[in-house]
């Protein structure tokens, strides 16, 4: 049996999202932020060290993760060299991990179209839409209660979205994968 089918089509992002709000979190002293995506940066990390040793087409994998490190890399040298300001580093780099949050929690509806067309929603995830359900409200939660708008505004996306692939498994139910044997234990 080879690895490869298992594996994604292609890697998660390198993890720039848990970086950025790291970094926010920082400056801004919330002991939460640090620890979540300290934890999620690191797994993140992990994550693409594993996709690597198994990968079978590394260059490009490597092309990718270097150019969006690359990105990763001028993003803090705007905020913290080209941003003196505190104040105005909080609020730009909270616009910044806004969006990227927001462009995260949109990127499962590129499949839409696929999903409508073949009236199938193989290409989605159930588990990972309840989860992206259950982080997303904890993180608007979270934002409401320190009344902080990048976080909670950024979040409500991903409870949008979910509901919209909810919707989408609700119409066009997942078939059993017949080639799937449970193991009897």
């Amino acid at each position: 049996m080879t690895i490869e089918p298992l594996l994604s089509p292609c890697p998660s992002p390198p993890p720039c999202s848990n970086l950025g709000w790291l970094s926010y979190g920082a400056l801004k002293g919330d002991g939460i932020l640090i620890v979540v995506n300290t934890v999620g940066a690191a797994l993140q990390t992990l994550y693409i060290l594993a996709y690597l040793h198994y990968c079978p087409r590394k260059r490009v994998v490597l092309l990718q993760t270097a150019t969006l490190l690359g990105v990763l890399l001028l993003g803090y040298g705007y905020f913290w060299l080209l941003v003196p300001n505190p104040e105005a580093r909080l609020q730009q780099l909270g616009l910044f991990c806004s969006v990227f949050t927001i462009s995260m929690y949109l990127s499962p509806l590129a499949d839409l179209a696929k999903v409508i067309q073949t009236k199938s929603t193989q290409c989605l995830s159930y588990p990972l839409t309840i989860a992206t359900v259950l982080t997303s409200a904890s993180w608007c939660l979270y934002g409401f209660r320190l009344r902080d708008p990048y976080i909670m505004v950024s979040n409500f996306p991903g409870i949008v979205t979910s509901f919209i692939r909810f919707w989408l498994f609700w119409k066009y139910p997942q078939e059993q994968d017949r080639n799937y044997w449970f193991l009897q234990t």
